[in-house]
């Protein structure tokens, strides 16, 4: 007798990490990548590197002729313009990982996660699930940016100011997690994580 019990495949999640400077979300992310539950899209800048970073593995480093070339082309999935620098992830890439059932990891602004969600493609409006890191509050936010001692007292009150606006968008996002310890941030995440790769919508049925 042929076993005829159906088998199930799933498409892959497109989570997207947003928060403020300061809120952890770079630790978080860091944190993450040591397991290999998804694939970390690696954003294109057109910055120059800093000390350390690897081309391919911390951003793919372009030129400002190239990028607008890409741009032009079609080839980004969301791009944005920070500090004068030019940033963006490239959608084939994204694409290809979330259609073989890979989850897919980004790390963008609130500028840059908006775009995604006014993404066209109904394959990665269905895929997203966009997570803001909330900090307890500013004061609280105050204190870790001192406590980094990276930048001058001007420079923190630049970044809470603009902490408090991205703030304000919070709604916009399907989930938000109030940061607490590293620790907590990151089960937060995973129970996320858990959640969406479970969604009966994501779900592939293949008949025998």
């Amino acid at each position: 007798m042929s076993n005829s019990s159906p088998t199930f495949s799933r498409t892959g999640v497109l989570f997207v990490l947003s928060a403020p400077s300061g809120a952890g979300k770079t630790t978080l992310t860091t944190s993450l990548r040591q397991k290999p539950d998804f694939v970390y899209a690696v954003s294109c800048t057109t910055r120059e590197p800093r000390r350390g970073e690897v081309h391919g593995e911390d951003y793919f480093f372009l030129s400002d002729a190239d990028f607008q070339a890409r741009l032009a082309a079609g080839e980004f999935l969301e791009h944005a313009e920070v500090h004068g620098r030019r940033y963006g992830t490239l959608k084939q890439t994204v694409i290809e990982q979330l259609q073989s059932g890979v989850d897919v990891l980004i790390d963008i602004d609130t500028q840059g996660a908006a775009s995604i969600r006014a993404c066209g493609d109904p394959f990665i409006r269905s895929a997203l699930a966009d997570v803001f890191i909330m900090p307890p509050s500013l004061d609280e936010l105050r204190r870790r940016l001192m406590r980094r001692g990276t930048e001058t007292e001007e420079q923190i009150e630049t970044r809470l100011a603009n902490a408090a606006k991205e703030m304000e968008n919070w709604r916009e996002y399907r989930y938000t997690l109030i940061s607490g310890s590293m620790e907590e941030d990151i089960e937060k995440f995973r129970a996320v994580m858990r959640a969406e790769r479970y969604l009966s919508r994501r779900l592939i049925h293949h008949a025998r």
